[in-house]
């Protein structure tokens, strides 16, 4: 990886991106510290801690701290997500978007557009019940109607331009806009959580605890990102063969190919779907100032929190993972099949004369895929389980809460391998040119 980079910064167009890049970060991470007019700093942090679930934690962990500190940018690119999330299951629902999206580049454009319009109305609507669920409890130095209207306008401003930060990094940066603002906002609170760390488990100790501590800590870490690694990269090539065609004097196809079926179809998303439904509860309970009772909902609450799960003293609480686990399965199934679609895979290459060796075009191809592609996401699944389920485990036994839980590192290793690798290919296109150039 130093090595791609020590090389990028030799060609001058690439340098140029990652300055361009680096200069956006630290925009970012200005922003995060601004603080809205009129808006008490210290109490949503308070808030944040006096609750006994994880609801907000994620939510934090995604804006980089901004939430905790309510900063200009404490909505965080979420409202984009979320809305990308839902344009891209409405292109399955709505033709009009299916048209679009098939549309080629006039149709992606126009579905960006969308996409824009719908994140600042999540932000909008957001922001509102933000500012008036908690204006009155403190959130507001003086809650009146146009200090709300202030924060709701800085907090809606504050994702619109993350958002357009994010699309300039792609064109104008290295790409995956998006994908760095999210980034670096995980990666932010990353210092803090190694204090803690060290704070709990090796200040005050022996030498021989503390490094064994350590030991143990790095281990874990390394471990977990090793894991995902190779779940990002790991992938299923399903052969194909084109048949010759003879069009004049000339022949053509006749080459072998193959079909990249990735283990990990539906990236950090069944997480993330998974994650939101679990805190979902805890968010409402929270808003209605009910989630620190001692009812039996909010025991439910409770046991629907990871940070309640795999506790020795209430081993109850963990059939909230089994839950959990079974949600993630089930989002990545239906994520994928709304993403990847065999029986289109199969007509396609039926048109252009493609077949795999040793099943018929069709129908039994597209079932081939089918099958082939549940046993894929299954193992992913799996897969992506195994990661969320190691900070939880040793948050529940040893107490060890840092907000860099399976998702962050997921998505921090996953961004980080795709970023890397379109450096490299920039590269190899600016080598190939320069080369036909001489």
């Amino acid at each position: 990886m130093f090595k791609t980079l020590q090389n990028a910064f030799k060609i001058k167009d690439i340098r140029k991106k990652l300055i361009f890049t680096f200069l956006m970060l630290i925009v970012i991470r200005l922003g995060s510290q601004l603080p809205i007019p009129g808006v008490n700093r210290t109490f949503f942090a308070s808030w944040l801690a006096a609750q006994t679930g994880d609801a907000f934690n994620l939510l934090d962990a995604f804006t980089g701290g901004s939430l905790a500190s309510m900063s200009i940018f404490a909505l965080g690119i979420n409202p984009y997500i979320t809305s990308s999330i839902i344009i891209q299951l409405l292109t399955i629902a709505i033709p009009q978007l299916e048209e679009m999206q098939k549309d080629g580049e006039e149709g992606r454009k126009k579905i960006q557009n969308i996409t824009r319009y719908v994140t600042v109305a999540l932000a909008l609507i957001e922001g509102t019940a933000m500012t008036i669920g908690f204006g009155g409890q403190g959130l507001l130095e003086n809650p009146t109607w146009y200090n709300m209207a202030v924060v709701v306008i800085a907090l809606t401003a504050g994702s619109a331009f993350l958002m357009w930060i994010g699309e300039r990094i792609t064109q104008n940066g290295v790409g995956n806009g998006i994908s760095i603002v999210l980034l670096i906002n995980i990666v932010s609170r990353m210092p803090d959580d190694f204090t803690t760390l060290y704070t709990q488990f090796m200040a005050g100790k022996s030498v021989a605890m503390a490094v064994l501590s350590a030991v143990i800590i790095l281990a874990v870490i390394l471990v977990t990102v090793v894991f995902v690694i190779i779940l990002q990269d790991g992938e299923r090539r399903i052969p194909v063969q084109y048949s010759k065609k003879l069009q004049g004097r000339k022949v053509l196809g006749g080459q072998s190919t193959h079909i990249p079926m990735k283990v990990n179809t539906a990236g950090v998303i069944p997480v993330i779907f998974a994650s939101s439904l679990m805190s979902l509860p805890g968010i409402i309970a929270a808003f209605l100032g009910k989630g620190n009772g001692t009812g039996i909902g909010s025991q439910i609450i409770t046991g629907l929190s990871s940070s309640s799960w795999c506790d020795p003293q209430n081993p109850v609480y963990s059939l909230g993972l089994l839950f959990y686990i079974l949600l993630v399965v089930f989002f990545a199934y239906f994520y994928t099949s709304i993403t990847f679609n065999p029986l289109e895979i199969a007509d396609n290459m039926k048109k252009q004369g493609g077949f795999i060796p040793g099943i018929r075009p069709g129908r039994p191809t597209s079932d081939y895929l089918t099958k082939i592609l549940n046993y894929i996401i299954f193992v992913g699944a799996i897969g992506l389980i195994i990661v969320c389920v190691i900070p939880i485990f040793f948050n529940g036994m040893f107490g060890a809460s840092v907000s860099f839980g399976g998702t962050s590192i997921i998505i921090v290793v996953g961004v980080v391998l795709e970023t890397i690798k379109q450096i490299e290919s920039q590269m190899a296109v600016r080598y190939y040119k320069g080369f036909l150039n001489d």
